[in-house]
């Protein structure tokens, strides 16, 4: 399929809370350096690069931009490319960033925030950023432990002005039950693609039952996690994209989008090739047919 012309607005749209984004966004995790994401001896990317990236993702209709003030490499900010590229920033652009994990500055993992640090990290996000409140913030959890104290941390930020609206990442069920008693969540984004856990299908319908939008990460790279993708593809998912005259990146995203209407997709990259078959991936009407061998796929572990 062509890419040219396509724009984001293809992929229909969703509701974050009072803002409304195209269902194809972007992923900002990759723009600092090449190779694996977060590996301490991966090359810096381009500068210029990134920023011409950025730009055009906006002129292809991507009105969602996923990032996080963790998202650097040795010479470059992911925040800070963002402000570098689109402040002064386009009305209906929807930033949305993560805080709870964070790194020091050569790189090494951190303990997970307190609720006292995390008011620290949305204001770390802000000042990169160059805004005054932040549209979404996403709490990232690891392990199964209670959240309601950070995530009532994040409420008093919401309600002091900082935040518009909040998210949570990387949860289960019973986090987003626990949080959505204290506030309202808007946005859960977690693993998910083809051949995910038949657990992770239950808990994306049960995110559209209730109005919140469920976003994948690594839809894309699969098993191959922040390294991106493996650069294999089953003979199904090759076959499909032969057939649509498109890539299996591409198919694996039209999978995603088919989900469900509340299904956002962030895929990332520092390439504009790929990010404009990405963009137009949002296009891609799949037959009956196809979607039903994808579906064995996927039940069959991808």
């Amino acid at each position: 399929m062509t890419s040219q012309t396509i724009t984001a607005a293809a992929s229909g749209t969703w509701q974050l809370g009072d803002l409304t984004v195209n269902r194809i966004g972007f992923g900002a995790m990759r723009l600092t350096q090449t190779g694996e994401a977060f590996a301490t001896d991966a090359a810096p990317s381009d500068r210029g690069r990134a920023i011409s990236v950025l730009r055009r993702a906006v002129e292809l209709g991507v009105n969602h931009i996923d990032t996080a003030a963790f998202y650097f490499s040795p010479l470059r900010s992911a925040n800070v490319l963002i402000n570098r590229a689109l402040a002064p920033y386009p009305d209906d652009l929807v930033i949305t960033t993560k805080v709870g994990p964070g790194r020091n500055p050569s790189g090494e993992w951190l303990p997970l925030a307190t609720p006292k640090q995390l008011r620290g990290q949305v204001e770390e996000n802000l000042r990169q950023l160059g805004r005054d409140h932040l549209d979404v913030v996403n709490l990232c959890v690891a392990g199964t432990d209670s959240i309601a104290e950070r995530f009532g941390a994040l409420a008093e930020l919401r309600d002091a002005g900082l935040i518009r609206h909040l998210g949570l990442s990387n949860v289960r069920p019973e986090h987003l039950a626990e949080a959505q008693a204290i506030a309202p969540v808007v946005c859960v984004q977690n693993q998910y693609g083809i051949g995910a856990l038949p657990e992770y299908d239950e808990f994306l319908r049960s995110c559209g039952e209730q109005g919140v939008a469920f976003v994948p990460f690594f839809a894309i790279a699969g098993a191959g996690r922040a390294a991106g993708a493996k650069g294999t593809d089953s003979e199904e998912v090759l076959a499909i994209a032969r057939a649509n005259g498109s890539s299996a990146a591409q198919v694996r995203l039209a999978w995603t989008l088919r989900r469900g209407p509340h299904v956002l997709a962030i895929p990332g990259t520092g390439n504009p090739d790929h990010l404009a078959a990405n963009v137009a991936a949002g296009a891609l009407r799949l037959s009956q047919d196809e979607l039903t061998r994808l579906e064995y796929l996927h039940q069959s572990g991808g």
